[in-house]
């Protein structure tokens, strides 16, 4: 990862091409006045698919969310570029991509400074052809075999140490019978325990039972959680 100044802030890269990013180029309105926008992605918030120089892209602006999302939607406290979201997680995808763990590759992060305060952007690769699980179980089943290596790839992140803070169905992404996580945003790498370890897979299980509750019909099932669970076992150290 590089780090450049900016008047307002740092944007760190790690993609060559993103070299020459400016603070303006982490804004929506700079791809739609460049007709450089080939797709979004609705949540909370909306995130954007950009096309630069031959190369999709993800942007994400960090919001708040929760109570603190009624004080300010999008403002953090400064106590070191280290430590905003937008570096430490560039940071954490970085490493991860690096090692060869199935997350989008690490483009650019922009942190931007007024006062004792800070916004931040994220930029990372656009997985071609990828659909959260969400979407994807809405129209079609998995296998247990694809429910087994779903279970052994969250084993083998957990192997490494690495705790996703929000472990959820549509931050799961299959695409072309490989499997990746996104949005590490609060994640870290800490020492495996059982305790944290089976917490992320609480929430994974809960992130599923709502979204059948929202989607009836979405082919998830008691059998399938198994499933999971079984290729969990047969990785985890």
């Amino acid at each position: 990862m590089q780090l450049e100044s900016t008047e307002t802030g740092i944007i760190a890269w790690c993609e060559p091409l993103a070299q020459q990013l400016t603070p303006a180029q982490f804004q929506a309105d700079y791809w739609q006045q460049h007709n450089a926008i080939i797709g979004q992605s609705k949540g909370r918030y909306t995130t954007w698919f950009v096309e630069h120089d031959h190369q999709r892209w993800v942007l994400r602006h960090y919001w708040r969310g929760g109570f603190m999302a009624k004080l300010s939607r999008d403002a953090y406290v400064f106590t070191g570029m280290s430590r905003t979201r937008a570096i430490a997680e560039l940071a954490l995808l970085e490493k991860l991509f690096d090692e060869g763990f199935p997350v989008p590759r690490p483009i650019a992060a922009n942190v931007e400074r007024f006062g004792i305060w800070y916004r931040a952007d994220l930029i990372i690769e656009l997985i071609d052809g990828a659909k959260d699980l969400v979407a994807y179980l809405s129209k079609t089943a998995m296998s247990d075999s694809q429910w087994q290596q779903l279970g052994a790839l969250i084993a083998k992140f957990h192997n490494r140490g690495v705790y996703h803070a929000d472990l959820n169905a549509k931050n799961i992404l299959l695409a072309e019978a490989q499997f990746y996580l996104i949005d590490f945003d609060r994640g870290v790498i800490k020492t495996p325990a059982k305790q944290w370890q089976q917490a992320n897979l609480n929430r994974l299980l809960r992130s599923f039972n709502k979204e059948q509750a929202k989607l009836p019909t979405l082919n998830f099932n008691e059998s399938n959680w198994q499933q999971l669970l079984y290729g969990y076992q047969q990785a985890i150290n």
